[in-house]
């Protein structure tokens, strides 16, 4: 795959050639972030940190919380390393201070080292210190403790030179266990779909803010059909995971909604078309992702109005179940297009904080009872707590989010219980 990196320093999305001169200010991390997200998983580089001039942590953390993230850049010690896992990266990447002595002391499936070397040596401290260790020598040293590597060839990084497929190739003879994801002067999507045929992941940073890659383009690039049309099978899912219904893609298709973040799909029948433009069940484009045999696509999308299907239905095969449905439900009753409806106990609720509250409290009380029925009152908690949800302007799959944000945490919760007292100053 295709890892799009964002480099800041100053507080800017930057390109740097050879980790020395600044060739490229992409503006706002958060805005790149954005788009890149719709390829996948981000790698983030603290460029200040990882030069001892400053650091980027409060941008950084507000992407995190948006976007999944590996964050790479300044991270020397056990406190920092835990600090960006706690906050949410899914892996962190360690340059200078990825030894044995540090690494054994952190989670090995969330670790990537970093080997960045102009031509054999590997250099550390942004680039400008080289330790007399070669490539292989240092991933030898460290392949215990990690769990992929992240080999980047420096004198060609940031000058679009190309790839060296051949030494990247070499690289992961040696690592059959490992993930492996290079970097340094990628020049076409082809040599990055050539080494995604073997597992091979790039990171790729200049060419896709000056256009001469293109994130629809790669993604295609990696893609394969066996049907005549050349089209590709596409799952559409909402944030849940669920299923919304087939279509199809065409590689101008898949260019068309990374580019505007719009959905457009391939017809067979009709060519290019964008869901919702002419009924309003418009989707917005949050992943795209390829299947491991890359002949088939999902994309995760926000979906408008009621639902996928020309049947205004959720899905093209039922109207969906679940919390989500729940949810949708409220909304519904919630929105103003309810308002004729009288005596509705939701709307009741909606409009008095107050009752909710204390609905949430009593609720709670009767499922932790020795003789509840559990299933009866977790559902009685559960209603009242997506009303109080959709009352606060909060979403349910905010919350989900939440908990996958916490499962990524390294340090764990004591969990202590609060006192009576401390409850009562928490709940107002």
């Amino acid at each position: 795959m295709m890892i799009p990196s964002i480099d800041i320093q100053g507080g800017r999305a930057v390109q740097l050639r050879q980790g020395r001169t600044r060739i490229l200010d992409g503006g706002d991390p958060i805005e790149v972030a954005e788009r890149f997200s719709r390829v996948g998983e981000i790698a983030v580089i603290d460029l200040d940190a990882a030069m001892g001039s400053g650091e980027n942590r409060a941008i950084i953390e507000a992407m995190l919380k948006r976007f999944p993230c590996r964050v790479g850049g300044g991270i020397r010690d056990h406190e920092t390393a835990i600090g960006w896992l706690d906050a949410g990266a899914t892996r962190i990447i360690l340059g200078t201070a990825a030894e044995p002595d540090l690494l054994e002391r952190l989670p090995r499936d969330r670790v990537i080292a970093a080997v960045d070397a102009w031509g054999d040596e590997v250099v550390v401290e942004g680039w400008r210190t080289g330790t007399g260790e070669t490539v292989a020598d240092r991933i030898a040293r460290l392949r215990p403790y990690v769990s992929g590597f992240l080999a980047t060839f420096v004198e060609n990084e940031g000058t679009g030179a190309g790839l060296d497929l051949e030494r990247a190739r070499s690289l992961a003879e040696l690592l059959p266990d490992h993930d492996l994801i290079v970097a340094g002067g990628t020049r076409c999507e082809s040599e990055i779909a050539s080494l995604d045929r073997l597992s091979i992941d790039v990171q790729v940073g200049r060419g896709i803010y000056d256009g001469s890659l293109g994130l629809g383009r790669t993604v295609a690039a990696m893609l394969k059909t066996d049907r005549p049309d050349g089209l590709y099978p596409t799952i559409v899912c909402d944030r849940s995971g669920t299923a919304l219904g087939l279509v199809y893609s065409s590689d101008r298709s898949i260019d068309r909604t990374i580019e505007t973040g719009r959905a457009f799909y391939e017809s067979r029948r009709r060519g290019l078309w964008e869901k919702g433009a002419s009924s309003g069940a418009v989707q917005s484009v949050l992943r795209i992702d390829l299947d491991c045999d890359r002949d088939a696509l999902r994309y995760t999308v926000e979906q408008e109005k009621n639902g996928f299907c020309h049947l205004d239905r959720w899905t093209c095969w039922d109207d969906g179940s679940g919390v989500e449905k729940l949810e949708r439900r409220l909304r519904r009753i919630a929105g103003p297009e309810s308002a004729r409806v009288d005596g509705s106990y939701t709307r009741r609720l909606l409009s008095d904080p107050t009752m909710i509250r204390r609905k949430i409290l009593e609720e709670a009380t009767e499922f932790v009872a020795e003789d509840a029925d559990v299933v009866h009152e977790a559902a009685d908690l559960l209603y009242f707590t997506i009303t109080s949800l959709i009352q606060r302007g909060v979403s349910w799959i905010e919350v989900v989010d939440e908990l996958d944000r916490r499962a990524l945490r390294s340090t764990r919760r004591g969990g202590e219980v609060k006192t009576v007292d401390q409850v009562r100053e928490t709940a107002g």
